[in-house]
């Protein structure tokens, strides 16, 4: 366990012994660091391909959570943890596993899931399955609920909607959107219906977490239209593009597209700084993403790349956004909205400002 990770434990631990302390603690930032995967943003390899033909090709729906506004930020729910779960698509299966660049077996994929949005769970799929509140049966089952198997329960996965959960099936296989083709043995909701943090701890109760608005799905992403030139940062910007021989407005459009220009925005999933680098991108590259010149530095020699392997300005933003595994399984633009739409701002931008 690396020393971000024991932090990120402990802090997971104290909020569960002190509920007040649940709406200030840090969101895990995930560090999927794999040889198998290209470095990217925030959406990175997220939207890996499913494993099987016959499952819907979205049957979640757009990859943004559904969210509920308080006053202290984003109320996690369990649309949040499906749309959570979802980044972990395409990792291998390893048993006993629990690190997403080596495998992760189907509890750890669970457990993972929800450590990221400040929730922690046991390890094991057999205490797991006692968790939260029992539901009746699948029809009553919503996004985020955990569906068990076995009893004492032997394998677990995260209910996605539309009768499909998101689970690591076994060896041989890849974290998946699958089909529930048997009933489960239990349904747990961890997520209570009613939003608010718990008043106190049943044995097996859990809180319910309100995001931090700095980590909030809107907070490092914006939706503002209009032309990049004049932008901030922009002496530095094409600083960059003639180093590294990139088309002219490329940098300064996905800085508007990732953070708004913001050098201290934080995603949900991890993403850090003006140019939204994972921190495992910004480790690769050596540089400090919230340093707003090496965060330029390190997204220009990314997408310096991603253009060499491509040939292609959308091409190189769509591995920019959602990895380049996804990209070339497609042989082109993934068909997620949220990549589509990215490709598509950032491609405006660049024309307002030309």
């Amino acid at each position: 366990m690396s020393v971000v990770d024991d932090i990120q434990s402990r802090i997971a631990a104290i909020s569960q012994l002190f509920p007040a302390l649940a709406t200030a603690s840090a969101q895990s930032a995930q560090l999927i660091d794999s040889t198998s995967r290209t470095f990217g943003s925030e959406f990175e390899s997220a939207m890996a391909a499913m494993a099987s033909n016959d499952v819907p090709s979205d049957p979640i729906g757009s990859a943004q959570a559904a969210t509920q506004s308080m006053a202290t930020g984003d109320v996690v729910t369990g649309q949040t943890v499906v749309s959570d779960a979802r980044r972990y698509l395409g990792v291998p299966y390893l048993y006993g596993g629990t690190d997403p660049s080596k495998g992760l077996d189907c509890s750890a994929l669970v457990q993972r899931a929800y450590a990221d949005l400040g929730i922690s769970l046991p390890r094991t799929s057999q205490q797991q399955a006692t968790m939260g509140t029992a539901v009746p049966s699948l029809a009553q089952a919503k996004p985020g609920d955990l569906v068990c198997f076995g009893d004492p329960a032997t394998h677990i996965g995260i209910y996605a909607g539309n009768g499909s959960m998101i689970v690591a099936p076994h060896t041989g296989t890849t974290v998946q959107i699958q089909r529930i083709t048997q009933t489960p043995s239990t349904i747990r909701r961890i997520i209570p219906d009613t939003a608010g943090v718990n008043d106190g701890f049943a044995p097996n109760a859990v809180a319910f977490v309100a995001r931090p608005a700095a980590l909030s799905s809107t907070s490092a992403l914006s939706t503002t239209s209009g032309a990049t030139a004049g932008a901030p940062y922009a002496a530095q910007f094409a600083a960059a593009e003639r180093h590294y021989g990139l088309p002219s407005g490329l940098l300064s459009a996905v800085a508007h597209a990732e953070s708004n220009y913001r050098p201290d925005a934080v995603s949900t999933a991890g993403a850090v700084g003006l140019m939204q680098l994972m921190p495992a991108t910004a480790q690769a590259f050596g540089v400090d993403p919230t340093d707003p010149a090496q965060s330029i530095d390190g997204a220009a020699r990314l997408l310096k790349g991603e253009l060499d392997k491509y040939g292609s300005i959308p091409l190189a933003l769509a591995s920019y956004n959602a990895g380049g595994p996804t990209v070339d399984k497609f042989g082109g633009i993934p068909p997620y909205p949220e990549t589509r739409n990215y490709v598509k701002k950032v491609m405006t931008y660049m024309s307002e400002a030309a």
